[in-house]
């Protein structure tokens, strides 16, 4: 960047093929630090906004001689810093709201934590009845380990336990007895999975890839109606504007997801944009499967409304990072934090390769971007190999081919990325939450492939932040964390939690570019890069106001930064106490 402030001409824009001096603008704000986020990171004093869109952005003198008496309604901003709305590029929104909906879910950071969870609940659920918890990483618990399956007997010996935690799952004895999983078990519909063996052959309770074979029916709890669902997932986005949020990716949606948002977009109650990843079935015959294809191709909201829009697809093509099962380049080698027995075991794959390629082609025809969830360098390696086949027959840059997570990547998919065009939405809470166990699994010099940010930046590649959220309302107690600030501060500082120092500190971004990370970059990822991202003359008036120079205040600062006021295309839809 080659300078930081920089007053931006409000002269003769044309807006809509009139001139933004023909008509006064609806409102105007001005004496503030307005971070434009535009191409080179300007910083203006003021702008102005009118039917819902920026019509000019510049100094005070300038935005304040368009004012009309009885026509513009002037903000002073009293030299608070104003940002692009900020943009989360992967939640899981319309299911994070109802997790909770039976039930509070404690915080967990022990297993003794996970097993008191489990005797409360069996106090609930009649004997012989599942009791089932989900989401709970491993990497996040102090001792860095499952619940072994003779402590879930203990805990609950007469219902049967899951510990779902990513793909994986920890059963305990009555489980297996009950889904049929024994020493003799086979996987017969094709599909991925690897199942955990003990030096006698018998199983240890942990499934990995397999949780398909699981009953996942809860025994007892409430059943939500679509008033409840519309209800819940209206309160999360407007919980999302408290902290700045104005737009999100959501990455594996469904058509229950689509109704309820489709229910709020109509009722003039969705406070958030929303572009929709939509999911389809990878096991079985292929025609079905490029037929739901096609039929999430046709649906109507492929059509952009500015609000929703359903961008493309999503699938899972390997396990978890954080459970054990991520496909790597090298074995994860035998490792007690993850139950790993077998010294040449490189994870799940959940897709071959030539299936893979005939998904991604299929979406590649009708236009839509196609992402996956991969984790592993092989697995990430894997689908760029797809996207590098096909871009011989079908140009992949102006489909932003996605990657979803890419939490490890080599140097040669990161230098095709920026090549292909292709677009990795990236988690920073991983590194804080999850970096001190994977540092002891897979030593340090392995983590220099572990969110490469700056090498993505420096090649050129487009990436995005996202958290991932995907159960329970709270921006820091929330699984994952979805404050948009603390995630800019990770960028930054590459600091984890109970861990001494940095992680690969050489892969840290500027302030410049965590604020980008978070809004120019993400507005591109999901296809919005021409209406919001940045405060440029034309675009939607989608911003924030905030309590804090994120620029120049002290970096462990940053991460509390306080949302005053935030704004959907001119329309104010959070005001904080005393703002």
């Amino acid at each position: 960047m080659s300078k930081r402030i920089s007053l931006l001409s409000a002269c003769l824009i044309v807006i809509g093929g009139a001139s933004a001096q023909t008509a006064a603008p609806d409102a105007i704000y001005h004496n503030g630090k307005v971070v434009t986020v535009d191409g080179r990171f300007s910083v203006a004093r003021a702008f102005a906004v009118r039917d819902g869109r920026i019509v000019a952005v510049g100094n005070d003198r300038e935005i304040l001689a368009q004012a009309k008496t009885g026509t513009t309604t002037v903000h002073d901003l009293r030299g608070r810093m104003v940002l692009p709305g900020l943009i989360d590029s992967h939640v899981h929104a319309a299911n994070a709201a109802m997790v909770e909906f039976d039930h509070v879910i404690p915080d967990m950071e022990t297993v003794a934590d996970v097993l008191a969870y489990f005797r409360d609940r069996a106090k609930v659920v009649p004997a012989g009845g599942l009791i089932s918890l989900s989401q709970v990483f491993i990497t996040r618990l102090k001792e860095s380990r499952f619940p072994t399956r003779a402590e879930l007997d203990a805990a609950a010996p007469k219902h049967a336990v899951a510990f779902h935690t990513g793909p994986d799952v920890m059963l305990n004895s009555l489980a297996l007895k009950l889904n049929g999983i024994d020493r003799k078990f086979q996987v017969t519909d094709g599909g991925p999975g690897y199942l955990e063996k003990d030096s006698a052959g018998e199983p240890t309770g942990l499934l990995r890839g397999l949780d398909r074979f699981v009953n996942k029916t809860a025994s007892v709890g409430r059943r939500p109606t679509d008033a409840d669902r519309h209800e819940r997932t209206r309160n999360l986005l407007r919980a999302y504007n408290q902290i700045g949020i104005t737009a999100v990716g959501e990455r594996g949606g469904n058509q229950q997801n689509l109704a309820v948002y489709q229910g709020l977009l109509d009722r003039k109650e969705l406070t958030i944009r929303v572009a929709v990843s939509h999911t389809f079935p990878t096991n079985g015959a292929m025609q079905p499967i490029l037929e739901a294809i096609d039929g999430i191709a046709a649906n109507p909201l492929r059509k952009d409304n500015g609000w929703l829009h359903l961008i493309g697809t999503k699938v899972w093509l390997d396990g978890g990072m954080l459970t054990g099962s991520a496909y790597m380049l090298k074995p994860w080698g035998k490792s007690e934090i993850y139950g790993i027995a077998d010294e040449k075991y490189r994870g799940v794959l959940n897709i071959p390769d030539d299936r893979l390629y005939q998904m991604v082609e299929r979406v590649a025809k009708h236009g839509m971007q196609f992402t996956a969830h991969v984790q592993g360098d092989a697995a990430v390696t894997t689908l760029v190999n797809a996207y590098d086949r096909l871009n011989a027959s079908i140009p992949v840059q102006p489909l932003r081919m996605g990657l979803s997570h890419s939490s490890f990547m080599t140097r040669d998919t990161v230098q095709r990325c920026a090549r292909l065009g292709i677009v990795p939405d990236i988690q920073p809470i991983w590194l804080y939450l999850d970096a001190r166990t994977l540092v002891r699994q897979f030593g340090y010099e392995r983590l220099d492939q572990f969110q490469p940010l700056r090498s993505l930046f420096a090649a050129g590649a487009i990436t995005g932040g996202g958290s991932d959220h995907m159960q329970k309302l709270g921006d820091l107690r929330s699984i994952n964390p979805y404050n948009p600030f603390l995630g800019m501060w990770i960028t930054i500082t590459r600091a984890a939690r109970w861990y001494d120092g940095r992680v690969r500190p050489e892969e840290a971004l500027s302030r410049e570019q965590a604020i980008q990370f978070y809004t120019r970059n993400n507005a591109h990822l999901l296809f919005w890069e021409k209406e919001i991202g940045s405060l440029e003359p034309g675009k939607r008036a989608d911003f924030i106001i905030v309590d804090r120079d994120l620029l120049t205040c002290p970096i462990d600062d940053l991460k509390d930064t306080k949302v005053l006021q935030t704004w959907i295309e001119g329309r104010r839809v959070f005001t904080s106490e005393g703002s």
